[in-house]
């Protein structure tokens, strides 16, 4: 199958520079080791390549001295380390190759960020850039689409999502019983296997609640009394399945307005497939009941993808206040506000809310629909 070219490749090659380190993460099978090989492929430079879940890695890079990491790299001066959380003191090691071996470029991945962020970011400080990779993004698939085709493909994605395997499966079918397996096997590994994790099926009916309400504020008391755990059990869980990519927060903005909803956040899914397969629903779009959600989530991953790889630095947020009124997605860049309500339905008119106009007289509106959303999202 032909590679899909991946819009971060380019500021990967920026940033992985001599004695520096780029860290690359992303949700298990979004494609971080296919991207590196194919960097690697471009670099015309060889590298020694570890496996951060293998213990002979763990093994070989135990002893933290010069002498040692000298030996082990040779004259090699790229080095490609793989699920480098798994790695004890993984950044207490990289500090002492980064600052002994001159000329030494790293990258390395992982897949959550546990202790990924911890243990690099102290002694990396100043040394490394982080980077973020999702599925598959619609201005990556837009490099071999023409409109049509891309607008022929938007109900699939919107039930499917854009994991880099779907590419490969040509039935629905297949497409459903890839995204259970992927939920079953490997997005819920990192989290069931930190220490303290034990009760699987508590972590899975609070996703599943997420995917429920998907869209709506979400209320931790509730949650928490609806599972019959405690709120710092679920504070717990929504952290840990932020931490692997799975979902993300979202807050309420506020600034003028006594009554705007601020204590309550919303939660999304990175990718429309794993919400779905959490509810068990991969039906057509024409007999569903959530398409508005599925529509929002859907914007709302595509745009984070377009923000990080386009490096469009923004504050997101939500809107809404205790009469009802409500923005689905703002922005805070450059000192202005953007405001964007998402419909379905192309025909749904929708107008400003005029608490808004009066609060934010300088801010902008905008409906994103099925007839301008290509717009929004590459």
């Amino acid at each position: 199958m032909k590679y899909i070219h991946r819009a971060i490749e380019s500021t990967i090659k920026k940033y992985l520079k001599p004695n520096k380190a780029v860290m690359l993460l992303g949700a298990r099978r979004v494609g971080k080791t296919e991207l590196v090989k194919h960097i690697i492929s471009e670099l015309n430079e060889k590298p020694m390549i570890l496996n951060g879940e293998d213990e002979g890695t763990h093994l070989i890079l135990e002893p933290r001295t010069v002498v040692n990491y000298e030996r082990l790299l040779g004259k090699t001066r790229l080095l490609i380390i793989d699920e480098a959380q798994a790695i004890p003191e993984i950044g207490l090691k990289l500090k002492l190759m980064l600052d002994s071996i001159e000329g030494l470029k790293v990258l390395v991945t992982g897949s959550s960020i546990f202790d990924l962020e911890n243990q690099l970011g102290e002694p990396l400080v100043g040394r490394k850039m982080t980077l973020y990779l999702y599925p598959f993004a619609q201005q990556e698939f837009g490099e071999d689409e023409n409109y049509i085709e891309t607008k022929n493909k938007l109900e699939e994605r919107l039930i499917f999502g854009s994991y880099p395997e779907l590419e490969h499966l040509t039935t629905w079918g297949e497409k459903a019983d890839y995204l259970k397996e992927q939920v079953n096997s490997y997005l819920l590994k990192d989290i069931l296997e930190f220490e303290g994790v034990r009760k699987r099926d508590k972590i899975v009916s609070v996703l599943r609640m997420i995917a429920f309400r998907v869209g709506s504020e979400i209320s931790v008391e509730g949650m928490a009394n609806d599972l019959q755990i405690g709120k710092g059990t679920v504070d717990k869980y929504l952290d840990l399945l932020s931490k692997v990519f799975i979902i993300h927060k979202v807050p309420g903005f506020s600034r003028n307005l006594d009554n705007e909803i601020t204590k309550k956040n919303k939660w999304y899914f990175y990718d429309n497939g794993i919400r779905n397969a959490m509810i068990n629903n991969f039906n057509f779009m024409s007999v569903r009941d959530d398409q508005g959600k599925l529509w929002e989530n859907y914007l709302i991953s595509e745009r984070l993808k377009y923000q990080e790889y386009t490096r469009l630095h923004t504050a997101n947020f939500f809107w809404r206040t205790h009469t009802r009124q409500e923005i689905d997605w703002i922005e805070e860049r450059g000192g202005s506000l953007y405001g964007y309500e998402f419909k379905w339905n192309s025909k749904k008119k929708s107008k400003v809310p005029a608490l808004w106009a009066k609060a934010y007289p300088n801010a902008s509106f905008e409906v994103i629909n099925p007839d301008n959303y290509l717009d929004f999202i590459t």
